[in-house]
């Protein structure tokens, strides 16, 4: 295990490594649930923006990853920062890694310096790859902070390698749990930041958070989930409880050290189905995938967000059953197209635009 992963581990638990790995360990043998590790105590000034990552001030996640048995199904990926310095991709890209997202930036003043090393050296490498945002909703309005990731790499392009920014929410590292904020006010925070990235990339941001957290600082609010993937962590052999309002994940954290540096991952789908997410909000209809009545997966999750931001009130499940074939059937009637309820090309155009 090299240092990176060790100190990440150490910093994130808040007790020496070795007693997390003993820890796993005996939980793996025993099968009872690792109790969750106490928060690190919060600094005094903003000096470790570099060591601040996703995932590293989440509450109740403790450094389970020995207890891991095995990679979850989906898609392998990670996510790295300035903690751990310059990536060999190569060697990250040999070992099955498909996808990457990198910190850029966190509050309104600080810029990762390794962010080009690592966004640009993941995707020279074949990885997609994306960025993501340390959000502080104490220092500026969400607005502000979107603007801010998107001025200095946070930004979508629909060249089919770029994944959407991700809004990383959590445990505030430098003082009270929630910034100060009142639920609905932390409620109000995060639409600013994902309703300005939407209208200057035509993407929504994913958003990064844990059901613990989301419940104590949102009200477990649900509004988002029709539109916003989601992307959760979890350090055990199931993903748990997910926060209000979504019903299924888009990416899974699930360990904090494994085969790649940072931050072990996997998307909720197969590479095609990873591929057409980070074409998103395509501009032409190339690749395309047609579904219909009875199928599921990642594809159809990606209609019903769209669905959804059209006003049709889904469940994102990722199953087309009645209830989004007539969401598609009534789409299809407003624009003049056969209302089959199947999503093709013809239904993709309109519904993405």
């Amino acid at each position: 295990m090299n240092r990176a992963k060790t100190s990440r581990s150490c910093r994130r638990g808040g007790r020496p490594l070795r007693w997390a790995v003993a820890a796993g360990a005996a939980a793996a043998l025993l099968g009872v649930a690792q109790p969750a590790q106490a928060r690190p105590t919060a600094p005094a000034a903003d000096a470790h923006y570099a060591a601040d990552h996703i995932g590293s001030a989440m509450h109740g996640t403790a450094s389970a990853f020995a207890a891991q048995a095995a990679t979850p199904q989906g898609v392998p990926g990670l996510d790295v920062s300035a903690w751990e310095g310059p990536v060999d991709w190569s060697s990250v890209a040999a070992d099955g890694a498909e996808f990457a997202y990198v910190k850029a930036t966190e509050g309104v003043g600080y810029v990762s310096d390794t962010f080009d090393q690592q966004y640009n050296g993941s995707a020279a490498a074949g990885l997609l790859h994306g960025a993501y945002h340390f959000a502080l909703p104490d220092r500026s309005d969400g607005t502000t902070q979107a603007d801010y990731f998107l001025s200095h790499g946070g930004g979508w392009s629909d060249d089919g390698r770029t994944l959407p920014g991700v809004l990383d929410i959590e445990y505030n590292p430098y003082g009270t749990t929630c910034y100060g904020l009142s639920q609905s006010a932390m409620v109000t925070w995060v639409a600013q930041f994902r309703d300005e990235y939407r209208a200057r990339t035509g993407r929504y941001p994913m958003i990064y958070a844990g059901r613990t957290w989301w419940t104590e600082c949102t009200g477990d609010f649900t509004g988002f989930a029709s539109t916003d993937p989601l992307w959760t962590a979890h350090y055990a052999s199931s993903v748990g409880p997910l926060p209000g309002g979504w019903s299924n994940y888009t990416i899974w954290q699930y360990a904090d050290a494994g085969t790649y540096p940072g931050d072990q991952n996997v998307f909720a789908g197969s590479l095609a189905d990873l591929r057409a997410f980070a074409a998103g909000d395509l501009a032409s209809g190339q690749g395309w995938p047609t579904v219909r009545q009875g199928q599921s997966g990642f594809q159809v999750s990606g209609a019903q967000y769209l669905l959804n931001a059209q006003g049709a009130g889904l469940t994102v499940d990722g199953r087309l059953g009645p209830a989004t074939a007539g969401a598609v059937r009534a789409f299809q009637n407003a624009h003049g197209l056969t209302a089959d309820g199947v999503v093709s090309a013809a239904t993709w155009q309109p519904l993405v635009s």
